[in-house]
């Protein structure tokens, strides 16, 4: 911008706010900002979170079993502990999400980091089963009003061609947490230390979530009408992006028709059994994964930990490229397909071989990318396909608690007694991986459809033109689907 445009961008209307001579760059300038802001606080937190959530896997092989679950030779008491989270974490996500709305996203998403961190770190200092279980219930109760409010809040910033690459740069960490924790736990497995390892491990990844929370409520934006940390004309702008091709709600209110009209959605049912099968797989492989690769016949506890890392690896690079493609092409259902199909061939080759060890190592990868690309397109896909921000608020968490009984599955799949074969396991995380493509290219077709419909019956609107959504949601006439 030349120093003329400069002058003149920096005076002020009568109304306090500043002039815009250029919207691309000053566009540009507020997505720089708000990436600089937004996007390493809740990576950083959903790094930490996912770590909290999923180090019992390293945990088992480090002694938590035989410190605190008394052996657990046959590795129920195992399951039900990682399974107990889950638990939790579904019942709460609706209610959570929908109350979120009533409070600064920075008070809730930093209040929910600081609760969660303290359950976590208190995990080191069990000694049973029942206390373990306590721990891991309260967690999935502090990480339920954290994931999908982060979801929502970044619905608040970001249009619906830059949200399926923000979304992936945020859950791109649950693949960084994975190889993270590898490393974290092949490190803590190598050091003299004066308690156990497992313990050491929870202490390591849960108190950095209380100073990432912390932090959080001091500087994380608010809503865009009202926050500081954006000047009068940022604000106004902020509020014009997020109004294309739908309309935001203004202030902390709820629209109770859509929380209805949210559960009434078939295809939020259907998103559900996609995201089932694909929390199947994802549980399964963050609790279990270590375990699989250490049956493979790479060699020390250690060196089975560091294995894990580059299929984590792998799939947080393919999630990155994936959603770039998908919002520059406007289309997430066949990316989705492929996903789960790619996701789906990875269970058959650890079902089918059974002797070559570098083949089975490779199908990890074909899992971990599957899954891990799919998981989320498909919440960048519901975030504007649900019209409006109630209905937001109530249809992605509603989907996500279906999608998270996956999770629940997938931690009863893989008992000790059942490996290294684990057929069982591997068989019915496939077979869901492929029903979840199936759900999938049936959304895309159907949306597809009304599309057309409603361009043959009422017009193509404007491409990214202001859209009423604040009584009929994703029924209004002029809302387009992205299919």
């Amino acid at each position: 911008m030349s120093l003329h445009q400069d002058g003149v961008a920096n005076q002020a209307n009568t109304d306090g706010s500043l002039v815009l001579l250029d919207p691309g760059t000053e566009e540009k300038r507020l997505l720089r900002k708000l990436d600089a802001r937004i996007l390493p606080l809740t990576c950083a937190l959903y790094l930490f979170a996912y770590l909290d959530r999923t180090n019992l896997g390293n945990a088992r092989l480090q002694g938590l079993p035989e410190d605190a679950l008394g052996g657990d030779p046959t590795g129920a008491l195992f399951d039900w502990v990682n399974a107990a989270f889950y638990i939790t974490y579904i019942l709460f996500q609706v209610p959570w999400t929908i109350l979120s709305k009533y409070h600064s996203p920075r008070l809730w998403i930093g209040g929910s980091a600081i609760l969660w961190g303290l359950c976590s770190t208190l995990m080191s200092t069990a000694n049973n089963f029942p206390q373990l279980l306590v721990a891991r219930l309260a967690l999935g109760v502090c990480e339920a009003a954290f994931g999908p409010s982060v979801v929502l809040y970044f619905s608040f910033y970001y249009t619906k061609t830059e949200y399926g690459t923000r979304v992936a740069y945020w859950f791109g960490f649950a693949a960084v947490a994975g190889a993270f924790g590898g490393l974290l736990a092949y490190g803590i497995q190598n050091a003299e230390v004066l308690i156990a390892h497992w313990r050491l491990l929870f202490l390591l990844e849960g108190l950095p979530t209380v100073l990432l929370g912390t932090l959080c409520l001091f500087i994380l934006p608010g809503r865009p009408e009202s926050t500081d940390f954006l000047t009068p004309a940022e604000r106004k702008l902020a509020i014009e992006r997020i109004n294309r091709g739908t309309s935001s709600d203004i202030g902390a209110t709820v629209n109770y028709a859509h929380v209805v009209a949210a559960f009434l959605d078939w295809r939020v049912y259907v998103a559900g059994i996609i995201y089932f099968g694909l929390n199947c797989a994802l549980g399964s492989l963050s609790a279990f994964l270590p375990t699989i690769i250490s049956t493979m016949g790479f060699g020390s506890v250690a060196l089975s930990q560091l294995m894990v890392v580059p299929p984590y690896a792998a799939a947080g690079l393919a999630l990155v490229i994936f959603s770039y493609l998908s919002d520059k092409m406007r289309t997430r259902g066949l990316f989705i397909v492929a996903g789960c199909t790619f996701g789906g061939i990875g269970y058959l080759i650890l079902l089918g071989v059974t002797h070559n060890q570098h083949v089975r190592y490779f199908s990890t990868f074909c899992v971990a990318i599957g899954t891990y690309v799919s998981i989320a397109l498909v919440l960048a896909w519901f975030t504007h396909n649900l019209g409006s921000e109630t209905k937001r608020a109530t249809g992605v968490p509603l989907f996500g608690a279906i999608g998270q009984c996956g999770s629940i599955l997938g931690s009863h799949l893989y008992p000790l007694t059942e490996g290294p074969a684990y057929r069982r396991g591997f068989g019915t995380s496939g077979s869901l991986m492929f029903l979840a493509a199936i759900c999938a290219l049936v959304l895309s077709v159907s949306y597809r459809w009304e599309n057309r419909r409603r361009d043959d019956l009422y017009g193509e609107p404007e491409l990214d033109e202001r859209v009423d959504t604040s009584v009929l949601a994703d029924k209004a006439l002029s809302f387009r689907y992205i299919p």
